[in-house]
């Protein structure tokens, strides 16, 4: 029988890791936001595309005055009607930014949705992790409980001083704390988990997966190459779109409006009536706006700049991810392959050579912590090498092959 085995449960109702990605997609709040923005931008859009407004307007002179004029005899009435006409296609120019910023939604919409990708993959990976070393700890226990036996055998025969005994029942009270506080830390990252797709409660008694499978990387220029998929650079590119719009915008209006107005004046006193037209345009339009087309030509410039720099930062974050996946994957393949069985061995080895007492306690208990301390650091770097790889597909928008 193996002195250290990793122990198979029966749960009522496990969870795969694109059940969550699936419910978190569908029921997170942060995305459903996006639907109200939706919402919005088209009432803007619909704003948008109206033409100018006509306004009536109605004026009276010479009335309630005095003299001759402090009766409504001799009052001049106007009824007009008036309007703008836009010049420099200003309507389909305000039509454009709306489009743009509906394109730039959707794809800050998928930012989040791969940013939640992300999370919600590093907390399923840590309550995978989590449900090892709540295995580990009971295997720890085990090995403390059967340690009291063999020492409890060896003090009655008298090989053995009662302190031992007592060593051996305080380390398996060590043991029992540290189990029951692994499994408060599953059921906290459970609940983590959970809250993602906005359960306040605990639906699923595991995770499923492999916490020890790591795939198969690209090499890193591979990878570099695949930046470019990122939904945070093509924000830029549906950004700089959007300040084209703006800049296009802001040219137009350059070209000033022209206000006319057209209606019929009456005259009381006379008994006639005429008609009345006019029109107004302002002066100076295009050297008043220069200010507004710098602005938007530098907000234009300045996002292609901050695609450039994300670009760069991004490139640094996915070699540091790249490199300590790699590292973390190495660590992991040698615990597993070398390292471990020969621990294993070793406390074999070790335990029946304290039964026939060639050995310590001291040699005894130390060979057993070196092989959970051993297993622990396994856990660890195989969570991290998950959570590495994590990160890496959501800076390329691409799963690593497996």
């Amino acid at each position: 029988m193996s002195l250290f085995t990793f122990n198979v449960y029966a749960f009522e109702k496990q969870l795969n890791l694109q059940e969550a990605i699936q419910w978190t997609l569908k029921q997170n709040p942060e995305l459903k936001i996006f639907d109200f923005k939706q919402t919005a931008l088209i009432g803007r859009e619909q704003i948008a595309s109206l033409n100018p407004a006509y306004e009536l307007e109605l004026e009276a002179e010479n009335f309630a005055g005095s003299g001759e004029f402090n009766t409504f005899d001799s009052a001049e009435l106007t009824v007009a009607l008036s309007s703008v006409i836009e010049m420099g296609d200003k309507r389909s120019a305000r039509i454009g930014i709306v489009s743009k910023s509906r394109t730039l939604l959707t794809a800050e919409k998928e930012v989040s949705a791969l940013n939640l990708m992300a999370q919600v993959t590093e907390k399923y990976v840590e309550v995978l992790a989590a449900q090892q070393r709540v295995i580990l700890a009971e295997n720890a226990l085990s090995l403390a409980q059967e340690t009291l036996e063999i020492v409890s055998q060896r003090n009655r025969a008298g090989a053995t001083p009662e302190a031992e005994v007592k060593r051996s029942k305080a380390v398996i009270a060590q043991a029992n704390l540290t189990l029951q506080s692994e499994q408060k830390r599953l059921e906290y990252l459970k609940l983590s988990l959970s809250a993602y797709w906005g359960e306040t409660s605990v639906s699923f008694s595991r995770v499923t997966g492999d916490l020890f499978q790591f795939g198969n990387d690209s090499d890193f220029s591979s990878l570099f190459a695949k930046l470019e998929k990122n939904p945070a650079i093509q924000v830029y590119a549906s950004e700089q779109r959007l300040k084209e719009a703006e800049l296009q915008l802001a040219k137009t209006e350059s070209t000033a409006n022209i206000k006319w107005s057209v209606g019929v004046r009456r005259s009381q006193e006379a008994n006639d009536t005429a008609l009345v037209a006019g029109f107004s345009l302002p002066l100076f339009a295009e050297k008043r706006n220069s200010g507004a087309i710098a602005s938007a030509l530098a907000e234009r410039d300045q996002v292609a700049i901050e695609k450039e720099a994300t670009k760069l930062r991004f490139r640094n974050h996915l070699l540091r991810a790249y490199s300590n996946r790699k590292q973390a994957i190495l660590t992991a393949n040698s615990l597993k392959q070398s390292v471990i069985p020969m621990l294993e061995d070793a406390l074999e080895d070790t335990q029946d050579a304290y039964q026939k007492g060639r050995y310590g306690y001291l040699d005894y208990v130390s060979a057993r912590q070196e092989l959970l301390n051993a297993r622990r650091t396994l856990i660890d770097a195989a969570s991290a090498a998950l959570i590495y790889g994590a990160e890496i597909e959501k800076l390329t928008n691409e799963a690593l092959s497996l």
